[in-house]
């Protein structure tokens, strides 16, 4: 592949994705929406977040099934470290928690 098709690839695919990103924007910031879709909104990050650590915590390693036991690093990790997301409602000290946590099962291993 030569230069310009290299650069023109690139801009086609630079125009595209800014489009699919910008075009929804500007056409809902323009509308009114209701407020029990604005409600429904403010979920979808806290469940899409669930949806990616629940696989990961409940089943390590890529796992077809369900690990609850005590071997489990990541669940015992995360127990710790939702008390302290839940109390202390912040970003830092959980994750300070977390891999302060893992640490420590990974040297007692």
């Amino acid at each position: 592949m030569d230069g310009k098709t290299f650069a023109l690839m690139l801009v086609g695919m630079f125009a595209v994705t800014y489009a699919s990103r910008v075009l929804p924007l500007m056409i809902l910031s323009k509308l009114k929406m209701p407020e029990w879709l604005l409600n429904w909104l403010g979920f979808v990050p806290v469940a899409v977040l669930a949806a990616l650590l629940a696989p990961a915590i409940l089943m390590p390693g890529g796992r077809d099934h369900l690990c609850l036991s005590a071997s489990n690093k990541y669940l015992i990790a995360s127990i710790p470290t939702l008390l302290a997301a839940f109390r202390t409602k912040s970003l830092v000290f959980p994750i300070s928690v977390g891999i302060g946590v893992m640490a420590l099962l990974e040297a007692l291993n």
